[in-house]
């Protein structure tokens, strides 16, 4: 039995009401410092269920040009670690949404694993998804999110063999992120065949963790057709690229409308 924190707990009564969990990715501090802890919050309200919060980094791996841009954007901003924990700990104060943060090893790694899952379960972070740890590097870092009840979610693609996909299933904690397409993030034009495949083949081998489907996933129809395979979606670069081309002073409402528009999709 997996330990529950409010992450699972959240998932858990989204399924139990047939319904599909809906995560939101946000680049802290994108488009200003100012605007990352008032959009978390109004976005929750919007009917977001987990909101991922990503950590910039200056060499970003995984990510497709859109939530790159925003990164250098919050990088130059002036953004830190430091000061998305700090975020963090505002958004808290305020809303109880399940919090994941996405940050890559290398700012995670130098701030010290102790120190920063220490920090994210004072603040009531939920879970941390790290793209770039690989599940054979991970033990040291599972031991301390587990003794800190932070979840542990890791990512498979469509080219993840049945065997890792049970490995990534059993080390994962709150969600396991599938990512439906190979390659960096970014929106798709349509979902593939090969990602549909994948996630029917995926779902036959997780077992303990509710499967979260993203990369690519930019429209109300694209989160229709892949709510079928999965329990939960997550949208970044679409919601991003909204945040990038508003104008500032309408930047939170317009994210709240597209959040509106998914859920409303997902419920007819």
């Amino acid at each position: 039995m997996k330990p529950m924190n409010n992450l699972s707990t959240r998932v858990n009564n989204v399924m139990s009401e047939k319904k599909k969990a809906l995560s939101f990715f946000v680049t802290a501090g994108f488009p200003t410092l100012e605007i990352t802890v008032p959009l978390v919050v109004e976005l929750a309200k919007a009917g977001a269920d987990v909101i991922e919060l990503g950590i910039p980094f200056s060499d970003p791996v995984a990510d497709g040009p859109i939530i790159q841009a925003s990164s250098e954007i919050a990088l130059r901003n002036g953004i830190t670690l430091n000061k998305t924990l700090e975020m963090a700990r505002q958004i808290r104060q305020q809303s109880d949404v399940p919090l994941v943060f996405m940050g890559y090893a290398n700012p995670i790694f130098s701030m010290g694993l102790e120190n920063f899952l220490s920090s994210c379960h004072a603040i009531g972070i939920d879970g941390v998804i790290i793209p770039d740890l690989p599940l054979e590097e991970s033990e040291e870092y599972r031991m301390l999110a587990k003794q800190n009840n932070v979840s542990t979610i890791f990512l498979a693609a469509p080219t993840t063999s049945n065997e890792r996909l049970k490995l990534l299933d059993e080390a994962s904690t709150g969600f396991l992120y599938c990512v439906s397409v190979t390659g960096v993030t970014g929106e798709r034009q349509q979902i593939s065949i090969q990602a549909k495949e994948f996630l029917t083949r995926a779902r036959t081998c997780v077992k303990n963790n509710p499967l979260f489907v993203g990369f690519g996933i930019s429209t109300p129809e694209d989160a229709q057709q892949i709510a079928q395979y999965a329990d939960g979606i997550i949208i970044g670069s679409a919601l991003v690229k909204i945040l990038q081309n508003a104008p500032l002073r309408q930047a939170v409402s317009d994210a709240v409308t597209f959040v509106k528009s998914i859920r409303k999709a997902l419920a007819s």
